[in-house]
């Protein structure tokens, strides 16, 4: 076996090992310098729905140039040669205009002494776009044709080492069953969960990732809870939602992951019942949920009694303690807030 042939062999071993994201990409810079010669390296995850890119690694870059490259300048260039389409590597000699015309290069690399450079934006499988590598060179020869397919050949290997998915996904696999998810952001918006469907009730803006943040934000690595499906009383039945902290190797911007399976086994509770005991859970009194709820307190009281029988709790507090460990929550919603995305209304 070739010198070439071992590298990319390591190189796919080493996108594949276990280990933070930063870790792999470290590791992955040090192999890949076995396979393709370069003078110094940046990779870099990419928010493509923020134009923004995170340092995960370099080599022989200082600090400052690492700053430059992660900062809105060198974003701004990435885009504007479309380096962050899936396409070959890019070289400066490719673009038919001089690259000092581009702040990266007029302001940051050419003083560091960085004269060409290969660049290949990274998609995992799919065409999701995941991040940018550069490998960059003191000279001033071009690379060459063989440099150039070895490179976009391993890709996709470096893709799949970066790829902070892989991390949720591995959460992900935690939960049996679930039919459909989401990646939910820090800043209000989502992303797809590969291999999952979407679904209305985890659309932005909804009552249900409404509930799932707030757990987060409460920093809760892992809960569950019922919402009900077709309405408020659950004529369509429930819905189970989990939700999961993202890992810590992640960018932060992606706070978590929501899911939504069947439901097995609600303890013969109906969905009133359920909808008190969430109240209970919340720790209101009879008056209070009679109040929320627009009943009598004695009907509240007949509720209480026999979802305390139905959970096998002689007390509220030890029914609320059950419900939360089996994940029989549903959470309290104002009423102007009771509508299911794209299914209609709540009832009163």
């Amino acid at each position: 076996m070739c010198s070439h042939q071992a590298g990319e062999l390591l190189l796919a071993e080493t996108a594949a090992a276990a280990g933070t994201t930063s870790e792999r990409a470290q590791a992955l810079l040090q192999v890949l310098r076995r396979v393709i010669p370069f003078d110094a390296a940046w990779i870099a995850l990419a928010d493509p729905l923020r134009s923004k890119y995170s340092s995960l690694a370099s080599a022989d870059l200082d600090d400052r140039v690492v700053d430059f490259l992660s900062g809105p300048l060198t974003a701004h260039d990435i885009e504007v040669v479309g380096a962050d389409r899936e396409r070959p590597p890019l070289s400066p000699s490719d673009l038919p205009f001089a690259a000092e015309e581009f702040p990266t290069w007029s302001d940051c690399l050419i003083p560091a002494g960085i004269h060409e450079a290969l660049t290949v934006g990274l998609f995992a499988h799919g065409g999701r776009y995941v991040g940018y590598l550069a490998l960059l060179s003191g000279s001033r020869q071009p690379p060459s044709p063989a440099t150039r397919r070895r490179f976009g050949r391993l890709a996709p290997v470096l893709a799949h080492g970066i790829d902070p998915m892989r991390s949720l996904l591995t959460t992900v696999r935690l939960v049996r069953g679930a039919t459909a998810g989401t990646v939910f952001r820090r800043d209000g918006r989502t992303e797809p969960l590969p291999g999952l469907h979407g679904d209305p009730l985890l659309a932005v803006g909804s009552p249900v990732l409404t509930a799932a943040c707030g757990r987060i934000t409460d920093g809760q690595v892992y809960s569950s809870f019922l919402w009900p499906l077709g309405g408020w009383h659950a004529p369509d039945g429930h819905a189970r939602v989990t939700v999961l902290a993202a890992p810590d190797d992640v960018p932060a911007v992606l706070g978590g992951v929501v899911l939504l399976s069947p439901v097995h086994d609600l303890h013969g509770l109906t969905p009133r019942e359920l909808e008190v005991l969430g109240l209970v859970v919340d720790g209101c009194s009879n008056q209070e949920i009679a109040r929320t709820l627009v009943v009598a307190p004695r009907t509240v009281a007949a509720h209480v009694e026999h979802l305390l029988v139905k959970l096998r709790a002689p007390t509220r507090t030890l029914a609320a303690v059950r419900a939360e460990r089996e994940g029989l929550y549903v959470p309290a919603v104002p009423r102007s807030s009771r509508r299911e995305p794209g299914r209609g209304t709540w009832g009163p």
